[in-house]
């Protein structure tokens, strides 16, 4: 089974969260993140193999972000120790308590700590990372 590493750097464009899918296959990307209503998890974005895509457009209005990835051709995912709910298709959750119980799956999704910085980029890398669980 494949393992990806995610590598981080702060944005230096326009002030966005994008994700760059630096592997030579399609990721599957969700993201969760703190909001009015609660918190949020909301997906899917289907990224092709070496392009970017901003999921965020505009200042960012969190400090923290949370993301999740997976390569279904290869069966590589980015994750983390975060547990957000997502949906099979297209989805917009609020709420991460009971992801079962109201009919969703829960996964663990990696937290980026953005510093309050107006933009953010992580790009997917082919590139195996050890225990990535520990900060």
């Amino acid at each position: 089974m494949a393992s990806g590493g995610m590598a981080l750097s702060a944005g230096a464009a326009s002030a966005e969260f994008r994700v760059c899918n630096a592997t030579q296959n399609a990721v599957g990307v969700a993201i969760g993140y703190r909001a009015k209503e609660g918190w949020i998890s909301e997906g899917w974005w289907q990224i092709p193999a070496t392009t970017c895509y901003t999921l965020i457009e505009g200042q960012l209005q969190s400090r923290y972000y949370y993301l999740y990835a997976e390569d279904a051709a290869r069966g590589g995912r980015w994750t983390g120790n975060v547990n957000m709910c997502v949906a099979e298709n297209e989805f917009k959750i609020t709420g991460v308590q009971d992801c079962y119980a109201r009919g969703y799956q829960q996964f663990g999704f990696k937290e980026y700590d953005t510093g309050r910085q107006g933009s953010w980029m992580v790009q997917l890398t082919d590139t195996p990372t050890t225990n990535e669980s520990q900060n």
